[in-house]
């Protein structure tokens, strides 16, 4: 691969999107794992129905409804719902994800996050978690107004650094995010952290690693 940038999906790929509820399930119970799975998937639900819809909610304002409907259905006690979004602000980055960050950064490549999230929201997750000089753009969807997977997100590195899609390696945990930057032309890696099926969506990708940690040895 002639990879002049890696580009990073953010949330399920470089931060665990389940940490908030995880630091609160002592008051939660048993049933906070089902609760954070239907709340991400809730929330990507939101993002496309937005796009779909022409009718645009920043990123932090679709957490917020997502959480509301999710602590409705499983029945979370509403006391909660400010700790959990102030834990969402500080998710936490998987384990290797430092220290790949670190090596990737000594191969004189462009390092650059992709990512739903508003540009507050993100500055503040890499800066709460001591990555953000690893970074050398952190890109937000706000820039185009519409969600991933829309071709309009992925081309905002390609205008910014003037590569072509091919010099691009693009690595998420989603994998409709993963078929949308393979379909837009990008050498898309499959983080496959939960031992998931691949979706049909005229991409497969080439690569598929369990964690960010076998990168190094792809690139």
């Amino acid at each position: 691969m002639n990879t002049k940038a890696v580009v990073f999906d953010a949330y399920g790929t470089l931060f665990d999107v389940n940490s908030a509820a995880k630091k609160c399930k002592n008051k939660i119970g048993d049933k906070w794992e089902m609760f954070a799975n239907f709340w991400r998937t809730t929330q990507l639900e939101y993002t496309w129905l937005r796009s779909l819809m022409k009718r645009h909610k920043d990123f932090w304002q679709i957490t917020e409804d997502s959480l509301d409907k999710s602590m409705s259905v499983y029945n979370i006690d509403k006391s909660l719902r400010d700790d959990l979004l102030n834990l969402y602000k500080v998710l936490s980055p998987y384990p290797e994800v430092e220290e790949v960050l670190k090596s990737l950064k000594k191969k004189n490549l462009k390092l650059c996050i992709l990512s739903n999230g508003t540009p507050e929201l993100l500055n503040e997750l890499v800066s709460s978690n001591n990555l953000k000089n690893l970074f050398d753009k952190i890109f937000s969807i706000e820039e185009v107004k519409v969600y991933k997977p829309d071709p309009r997100v992925y081309e905002l590195p390609i205008k910014k650094f003037n590569i072509q899609p091919k010099e691009i390696t693009f690595l998420s945990a989603n994998t409709w995010d993963v078929s949308g930057g393979g379909n837009y032309g990008y050498n898309s890696i499959w983080v496959n952290r939960n031992n998931s099926q691949f979706d049909f969506l005229d991409y497969q990708p080439k690569n598929e690693i369990s964690n960010l940690s076998h990168l190094l040895d792809i690139l």
